[in-house]
Parts: structure tokens; sequence; C-alpha cells
């Protein structure tokens, strides 16, 4: 019997339909990913949480990796040159928010949304019971999105706020690029779920994910720009 592989095609088709659905449901949403819309204060928080959420990431990562272990010496090396080529790298974000004037302590300061702590609890918890797959199929998303929006994001935040504004994050982009992360990380995310899990349970998870993608996205304009507009009478 043939054992069941994961499919590229039908998980990025599964990814943008679930990226959609959150489109459809989240104020300004397609609006930002779309290139048309972008706005001051809710851009800066955007990026603060990026770096918040890129440590935090490269530590979920790290238990991941642990919980390979010697069990498969191909995917530790995968997930190991991933973790060595992002270490480090909120610092190119970092330069844009102190350009917009934030120190780092403010920086320091600042609590992740509730959807990125229900994120990163969900990864170090599946890990205990399903290894390192999950995470692998998030940093897969991560990378896929990235490729798909940010350049688009990225842009429209330099038209609005100036180029100098969005080096950091530019230079984050052409270093992806070059690196090729999205194939890195689909060889292994399909290393991972051919190891520890199932197609299914990945396309599962995809899903998971991209819901607290939407999430993430709405606590944002709520904490920006609707706690600027006047409470309806």
């Amino acid at each position: 019997m043939a054992v069941e592989t994961l499919d590229r095609a039908h998980l990025e088709k599964l990814a943008a339909e679930a990226i959609e659905r959150q489109f459809q449901r989240v104020p300004k949403m397609r609006e930002l990913h779309a290139g048309e819309w972008t706005d001051r204060d809710f851009y800066i928080r955007h990026i603060t949480e990026t770096v918040l959420r890129i440590r935090l990431n490269n530590e979920v990562d790290t238990y991941a990796l642990f919980k390979v272990g010697s069990q498969d010496d191909t995917l530790a090396a995968k997930l190991a040159k991933y973790l060595a080529e992002e270490f480090g790298h909120e610092s190119m974000f970092t330069r844009d928010l102190h350009k917009f004037g934030l120190t780092q302590e403010e920086i320091e300061a600042t609590d992740v949304f509730p959807s990125t702590k229900k994120l990163m609890g969900y990864l170090r918890l599946e890990a205990d019971t399903r290894g390192p797959a999950p995470t692998t199929v998030w940093d897969w998303l991560v990378e896929w999105y990235s490729d798909r929006y940010n350049p688009v994001i990225t842009a429209k935040a330099s038209e609005e706020f100036g180029r100098e504004f969005v080096a950091g994050t530019q230079t984050h982009i052409e270093f992806d690029e070059s690196h090729d992360h999205d194939e890195l990380m689909f060889r292994t995310v399909a290393r991972a779920v051919e190891s520890f899990g199932t197609p299914r349970q990945a396309y599962a998870d995809l899903e998971t994910f991209v819901e607290l993608i939407g999430d993430y996205f709405a606590e944002l304009y709520e904490a920006t720009v609707a706690s600027r507009q006047p409470a309806a009478v």
C-alpha cells in the first residue's frame, strides 16, 4: 500500500482558500494584502508584532528540532539550516521601528496579541504529542505568505511613509528570496509529515493557522484603527 505524501499544489490551494475566507471576515485585511490600504499606527504595530513573533517562532522551531532528536537526521539538518538562517532576523525589522521613533524599551514592553499566544501555545503543545510536523507546516505557511503578500504590503508602506521606513523589511524580503525559503520549508514539511504525521493532519493544521492569522489581523485592526474611531451612539 502506497504511503500518502503531502501534495504541494493542494496545500497551496488550501492556503489561498483559507486566506480568502479571512479576507471576507476581517476589516481592511483584503485591502492591506492587495496593496490598496495601509495605516501608520496599524503598520507600526504590525512590524512590532513581527519582531516579537520571530523570537517566539525561533523558540518553537528550536523545540521542534529537539523533538526530532536523532529519529531523522535529514529532517533535523533541514530544520537546523532554516533556524540558522532565521536567527537574528528581527533586527532588520527593528531598524524600521527605530526609524518610526520607537525605542527598544517600547518594543520590549509590548505584549503580543492573544492570537500570537494561542499560536505559539498550539505549536508547543502539539510538538509534545506530534513532534515537529505542525511547526514545519506553520513555517512553510509563513514563507508562502511572505512570498505572496509581504512585498505588496511593504511597497504600499514605502509609498505612504517613505522608502527609508521599510529598508529593513525590504532587506528581509530580499534575503528570503535569495535563500528560497519557501522551497526549503516545503522540503522540510514534506519530510516532517512523512516521518511524524499525515497529510490529513497537515491540511487541518494549515486551516487552524490561517484562522489564527485572521484573528491576529482582526486584533491588530481593533487595537489601532478601530480604537481611534468614535463609539457608535
